[in-house]
């Protein structure tokens, strides 16, 4: 494929590229219904297929960019993505969502999820940047990706026995997205071919994806951290905002970000962890002001939801502004 991609004209690379995004969205789709249904014939609770399956599925595509990415030592591209998606998710995708409807920002997130997300920003910088798990300066090494997927692993758990215990204290909690709500349960067969299509549909977008972005950015001159920041991120991230917006529209606003919350955990922990597991991935000095940026955000986000308990109209326009400005300095730069 990356043969064909660097022959081909830059019209049919773009088109490509909104090909490789369609696979990625579709192929994560299909990934999660399938999941889905397997989980609840196995009678699997509504809860901790929501928490897990649901919350991983929209990660999708951020993975099988960064590792894909990752492979081919794409490493700017794999770093700048899941960096520009949690900072899309966390600005825009909110942001959009609260100009819908004032979110209203429940106290397990203030004192939980946005905090986490948080330190797993802060973890990155920090093992990044000075080093902390292969003592190797400016690098994500394989152990730090060993130490993010253990602490993904112990956060999944954590959701798992929580959902549990809210179940035995009869609790109603409602986690799923509106597609989950009106989703028929298949049958094992095609359970199964949703999961092998969807895994397949992935790998292929995640592939054709980055084999084009990386083209547009030789033509254009641009470099892989702003492809990834700009191009890649916003369309990897597109489940996450589509599902937001339409939890939003239905009221359902805790559903809408903590989807984008628990997006940006995901994408850190299970993305990355498997990326630098797989290939260390080099960091650039631009991947540390975005990173930066990014744990600035989500203070920022912590701030409006902890005052109130909620995010107005008001703080969402003010979030979308400081995510257009912080784009047009990615563009200058």
């Amino acid at each position: 494929m990356e043969k064909f991609i660097n022959q081909s004209p830059l019209f049919l690379v773009i088109i490509c590229l909104i090909i490789g995004f369609a696979f990625l969205m579709k192929g994560a789709d299909y990934f999660v219904e399938g999941s889905s249904s397997v989980a609840k014939r196995l009678k699997v609770p509504s809860i901790i297929i929501g928490l897990t399956i649901v919350a991983m599925g929209t990660s999708l595509p951020e993975t099988a960019v960064s590792v894909t990415a990752s492979i081919a030592n794409n490493n700017a591209l794999a770093i700048s993505n899941v960096v520009g998606s949690n900072i899309f998710n966390m600005m825009f995708v909110i942001g959009v969502c609260s100009i819908l409807a004032t979110i209203g920002v429940k106290r397990e997130t203030i004192i939980r999820d946005i905090p986490l997300s948080l330190v797993c920003a802060t973890l990155l910088l920090i093992f990044g940047y000075l080093a902390f798990g292969d003592r190797s300066h400016m690098i994500l090494g394989r152990f730090d990706g060993i130490i993010f997927l253990i602490i993904f692993a112990v956060y999944v758990l954590m959701m798992v026995f929580q959902a549990m215990r809210a179940r035995n204290n009869q609790e109603v909690v409602q986690l799923e997205t509106m597609e989950n709500e009106e989703l028929m349960i298949m049958s094992y067969p095609k359970s199964l071919l949703c999961i092998i299509g969807g895994a397949a549909a992935i790998a292929f977008g995640g592939d054709l994806t980055v084999d084009a972005a990386s083209r547009i950015a030789i033509d254009f001159g641009m470099s892989q951290n702003l492809v990834g920041l700009t191009i890649v991120s916003i369309g990897t991230s597109l489940p996450e905002l589509v599902t937001s917006i339409v939890a939003a529209r239905k009221n359902e606003v805790d559903m809408a970000v903590g989807n984008a919350i628990g997006s940006n955990i995901f994408n850190i922990l299970m993305v990355l962890g498997i990326a630098s597991a797989i290939s260390p991935l080099q960091l650039i000095g631009e991947n540390i002001i975005d990173i930066v940026v990014l744990v600035v955000f989500s203070i920022v986000v912590w701030f409006f939801g902890a005052t109130k308990k909620e995010i107005s109209r008001t703080e969402g326009i003010i979030m979308i502004c400081l995510y257009l400005c912080y784009s047009a300095y990615i563009i200058m730069r």
